[in-house]
């Protein structure tokens, strides 16, 4: 699989680099990101701008990536979704789900709960 990745302060932006997210790439995506050193302490925003499709294994391995990322105490937000992937994910996962039309509200998204995870850690 084909993916870009920059990396912010506190953020990793994992972009896939593929026109469809199917069977053949979804264990590639989880691994992919699962292998990544820079998440480490930092959120995650799937931009998902260059994929047009994916099949129910490609939304499978975008839950278990953003699940993960919450399970580590971690943020996720996804974004560049066409309206289809939208819907479809919309209706997988929920509105548990960060889904942001922009990057920079994904990025906002992801900061907020940072916010709010620091905020709540002080209060304890």
């Amino acid at each position: 699989m084909k993916f870009k990745i920059d990396t912010k302060e506190k953020i990793v932006v994992f972009c896939p680099e593929e026109a469809v997210l199917d069977a053949n790439l979804a264990e590639e995506l989880t691994a992919a990101v699962a292998a990544l050193p820079e998440l480490e302490e930092r959120n995650l925003i799937l931009d998902m701008t260059l994929v047009q499709k994916m099949d129910a294994t490609g939304v499978e391995a975008i839950l278990t990536v953003y699940q993960r990322m919450y399970d580590n105490n971690l943020s996720c937000a996804i974004t560049g979704l066409n309206n289809t992937l939208t819907a479809t994910l919309k209706s997988a996962g929920g509105d548990m789900l960060n889904l942001a039309p922009t990057m920079a509200e994904a990025i906002d998204l992801v900061m907020m709960e940072e916010l709010e995870r620091e905020l709540l850690d002080g209060l304890e």
